[in-house]
């Protein structure tokens, strides 16, 4: 809902910038250059707010700057476990990495923010871009080549239209946001959530791209248009809550302590009854013959006892981490290194495209980042859910 709301915030605060420094006197060129700085310095507000906010967190007390190039001990707070954990950051990206291919909750959370970001690119890039150049093609407005920021001079009605498109869409979003959330939680297995919204990625950019026109009123437009779009923000939202949401199941591996549980509770009903007419096994008394015995000699604190069944699963003192919250930053750091990557691929493959071989080439491209998406989301839900199946027939 957050991320919806930052959209809506850029839309109606952000984009009009430029033209109110040029209302107010500015060159068009300077008017852009003081709109990047306003931007810039409210990032560097809100980075400095964060800086000292989430300074000396429950659990980060040992993290800092100096763990840029060296390492050290770190105790797991949330599993218990001492263990020498390489805390230099380019060793937690490294991990990271590598959690993205044996993790599926989290390689596919990874794929999911690409989507999630290039898709953002395409709704605010490439629709205002489609629609100047339908309305520059058919001559409905004309604009001066030396000054290109004159189109919501020159033409109005172009520079409304894609405003009113992609308003829709990030409205959209936002309302769907707490939706998916919803879903997300409720129901987890096999992807469903990320499925419809990779399925509404793929139908509304398809659709989008076929378009001739983006105008509803003209005669080869189509009132669809706001029912495309719609499936654009489905879309882009459903990628960003979903993938967050398995980077957390990710991150506190809760397949894995289902899966644990289920084994567990079969081990134990298994362990603590026998079958009819087995002879019980014997146990030693509880209570120790002479009050200054230990209740456990020295041999059976270290050795357990033949009769009893081995520990599984493992206990706390195991080495096997039942999560990856020592590892978290480092997980969203790469989750947005490539949402940043699909937002610089989709800006400069999407705009040689477009000048290539069409205005609905970007939307082409983004259908097949969906399709990916849906393939990926599929063949995971598949795995782990046929996994979970056996484990649990076990």
């Amino acid at each position: 809902m957050f991320t919806g709301c930052g959209a809506l915030v850029a839309l109606l605060i952000f984009l009009p910038l430029p033209t109110q420094f040029q209302d107010a006197g500015e060159r068009p060129a300077t008017a852009v250059a003081d709109a990047f700085y306003v931007v810039g310095a409210i990032a560097m507000l809100v980075a400095l707010g964060c800086f000292f906010g989430l300074r000396k967190l429950p659990g980060e007390e040992a993290k800092g700057w100096k763990r840029l190039t060296t390492k050290g001990n770190y105790q797991d707070v949330d599993t218990h476990l001492t263990r020498e954990v390489v805390l230099s950051y380019p060793r937690l990206f490294l991990e990271s990495v590598r959690l993205g291919f044996r993790s599926p909750n989290i390689g596919l959370g990874y794929v999911g923010g690409f989507v999630a970001r290039a898709s953002s690119v395409a709704i605010s890039l490439f629709i205002p871009l489609f629609t100047n150049h339908y309305f520059l093609s058919t001559g409905r407005c004309k604009v001066d080549a030396s000054i290109p920021s004159d189109i919501k001079v020159a033409c109005p009605e172009a520079y409304k239209l894609a405003a009113m498109l992609t308003g829709i869409s990030q409205l959209i979003a936002l309302l769907c946001a707490p939706i998916f959330g919803y879903l997300s939680g409720r129901f987890p297995a096999y992807n469903v959530p990320l499925l419809v919204a990779a399925l509404a990625g793929i139908a509304g950019y398809s659709a989008f791209a076929s378009l001739t026109s983006p105008d509803y009123r003209s005669d080869d437009g189509t009132g669809a248009i706001f029912l495309i779009v719609a499936l654009l923000g489905i879309s882009q939202i459903g990628a960003i809550v979903c993938s967050l949401a398995l980077l957390g199941r990710g991150i506190n591996m809760d397949d894995q302590q289902q899966q644990r549980t289920m084994t567990s509770t079969s081990f134990s009903s298994e362990a603590t009854h026998p079958s009819a007419g087995a002879t019980p096994p014997h146990s030693a008394p509880i209570t120790p013959l002479d009050e200054h015995e230990p209740l456990l000699d020295h041999h059976e604190q270290h050795i357990p006892s033949s009769s009893s069944p081995p520990s599984f699963p493992p206990s706390p003192s195991s080495p096997t981490p039942s999560s990856h919250t020592h590892i978290k930053g480092a997980i969203a750091g790469t989750y947005s290194l490539l949402g940043g990557f699909g937002i610089l691929l989709l800006t400069k493959a999407g705009g040689a495209l477009f000048d290539s071989r069409g205005p609905g080439a970007p939307f082409w491209l983004m259908a097949g980042f969906n399709a990916v998406l849906f393939f990926v989301a599929a063949a995971v839900g598949v795995v782990v859910g046929g996994r979970r199946c056996w484990r649990g027939r076990v």
